[in-house]
């Protein structure tokens, strides 16, 4: 097996940006090379994306055995904060020491709290192995996009990333799915264990036949571990202040002015140090110079609105569907098939169309384009809304970001081509900060907009007839998801014969039309999300994809993609 070397940023990163050779030529290696360590990738993507979506429909049934109802959110929020907090940590000791040692590292960590989790005997020991099995998840991802970049030219990567796009897409069908099977048909536990003989089977795909990618680094490698903890010192209040904004505590209370306040704080040191290390030529965590490259910074900002636009949908499509239009289904996944149908296509598509003409503004722009139409569409449901209307409107919907859903990975490393892992590894990053911050403000807005609305959908008459402490039941509108609930409450309304039965029928009603203008304004502010991220889809500057039918030695980069002086790639 041969090893390949790259440049890592080392003394190099901190150089001024200036226009270079492109002599960053991907590592060569042989098809059966490449094809296996793409599977072992590929396993590894699947094994990541399943994971976030498989548990989620367990969840009722392991509070139910664990009798952690008070801390059911916790074994989330556990989860995405390491999660997060570790991707760019990972990211640059992948460029440091190379991607297959990291990569590897991330897979066991993984698959120790993947078995951890599913023999939890308590929900404070689930929430403890779930934030250990974060650790592991955060270096999933961003690495195997890095390591694509590694494997192939830039042209090359757009056919990959599609496909990764696809993997996402089939995950968020198959994992609800399977986790409601599993739970059905066997232990909960088993949506974790599941994990292990496809993470032990691409962990050994990846062991004996992933190149090692071993990295050039000049000098003794150095960890910043005073930018690591800072990095996760302000990054983990702010994650808190964004969950609990809302939920747990008032947007103003003093709990989450104290929580920003002091990620503000810790993340302004954090740049600090990292920008002092970097004018020593040493390594941070974070190179602040790579928010000079102003494509990255555009890609950055695309990425993470569209991330906010994109859950403000995903979150409240299946509520619409099962609260209002009354859709029966076994999980919410299967009712985001059509639109998970559209972005595989679609993202498929979109990387072959990169890998032709090398080319991607017109890409990203047509894909926006999309997308805003599907999130118009999807305001335009209503109470008398048919299903057939929700599909259209999720199918254009997908399509849209599909074109978009892994193309600013391409763009990225593209501009950056000698710091493939850190803008890979911050990409993800801020795409994760992005959905955080769009659960909590997408559930305020639908809170805070729900109870108005259904009181004002409210007849005089019926207010009047209805003692308060009844009509207190319908604020939440959960009393559309939960049949038990709606028994309770038809019985309690059937006392007084069929015209407590007319009531009830009319205050549900009621409730559909104020949880479909919830709704509506969510989707009205992720709209206006992703007219924003259309508008910067213009600023992006055109660097034509190396590889392909241009030679990499042929290709010259621009101000923005000329990082380093020109590195060397050896093969040995």
């Amino acid at each position: 097996m041969k090893n390949a070397s790259y440049p890592t940023t080392g003394t190099a990163a901190a150089l001024p940006d200036r226009p270079a050779e492109a002599a960053v030529e991907t590592p060569r290696f042989s098809r059966r090379e490449t094809l296996l360590t793409m599977l072992g990738v590929l396993l590894v993507m699947l094994l990541a994306s399943l994971d976030q979506t498989i548990v989620g429909t367990a969840m009722p049934r392991i509070i139910s055995e664990l009798q952690g109802f008070d801390r059911y959110t916790w074994v989330t929020t556990a989860y995405l904060l390491t999660s997060t907090v570790m991707v760019p940590i990972y990211g640059k000791l992948s460029d440091i020491f190379g991607r297959k040692p990291i990569f590897l590292v991330g897979v066991v960590l993984f698959l120790v709290g993947s078995a951890a989790s599913g023999a939890a005997q308590s929900m404070n020991q689930l929430i403890a192995f779930r934030a250990f099995q974060g650790l592991g998840a955060a270096a999933l991802m961003p690495i195997a996009l890095a390591v694509i970049g590694d494997l192939f030219t830039p042209r090359e990567r757009g056919r990959w990333q599609g496909v990764t796009g696809a993997v996402f897409g089939l995950s968020s069908i198959l994992g609800p799915a399977a986790g409601g099977w599993i739970t059905d048909n066997a232990s909960w536990r088993w949506v974790f264990y599941v994990n292990l003989p496809v993470g032990i089977l691409a962990m050994l795909v990846l062991i004996f036949l992933m190149p090692t990618l071993r990295s050039a680094n000049p000098g003794k490698p150095s960890i910043d571990y005073v930018g690591a903890a800072l990095l996760i010192g302000g990054t983990v209040p702010l994650l808190l202040g964004f969950t609990w904004a809302g939920s747990q505590y008032a947007w103003l209370s003093w709990p989450i002015a104290a929580l920003f306040g002091s990620a503000l704080i810790v993340l302004a040191l954090f740049l600090i140090y990292e920008a002092r290390l970097e004018r020593q030529h040493a390594q941070p965590i974070v190179d602040p110079s790579l928010f000079r490259n102003g494509i990255f910074n555009v890609s950055v900002l695309i990425t993470m609105i569209t991330s906010m636009g994109m859950f403000g949908c995903l979150l409240f499509l299946p509520l619409y569907a099962q609260g209002v239009l009354g859709i029966s289904a076994t999980n919410s996944g299967l009712l985001l098939s059509p639109m998970m149908g559209g972005l595989i296509v679609s993202s498929v598509i979109s990387g072959q169309l990169v890998s032709r003409f090398g080319k991607y503004k017109w890409i990203a722009i047509v894909g926006m384009a999309v997308t805003i139409g599907g999130s118009f569409l999807l305001q335009r449901l209503g109470v008398s809304s048919s299903y057939s209307q929700l599909i259209v409107a999720m199918i254009v919907l997908g399509v849209g970001l599909g074109f978009s859903m892994s193309l600013y990975t391409v763009i990225v490393q593209n501009a950056m081509p000698t710091r493939i892992g850190q803008a890979t590894s911050a990409l993800t990053f801020f795409r994760q900060i992005g959905s955080t911050i769009a659960v909590a403000a997408m559930g305020s807005i639908l809170t805070s907009a729900y109870v108005p609305a259904f009181h004002n959908a409210v007849s005089a008459p019926v207010k009047a007839a209805v003692p308060a402490r009844f009509l207190g039941v319908f604020d939440n509108p959960n009393v559309l998801l939960s049949t038990d609930l709606q028994k309770q409450v038809l019985a309690q309304f059937s006392a007084f014969g069929a015209q407590g039965q007319a009531l009830y029928a009319q205050l549900l009603e009621a409730v559909k039309v104020g949880l479909t203008g919830g709704i509506h304004n969510v989707f009205v502010l992720s709209t206006l999300l992703m007219c924003i991220a259309f508008a910067a889809t213009f600023l992006l500057k055109e660097i034509p994809l190396r590889g392909g039918r241009r030679s990499t030695a042929q290709s010259t980069t621009t101000e923005e993609t000329a990082e380093e002086a020109t590195p060397m790639v050896m093969m040995h």
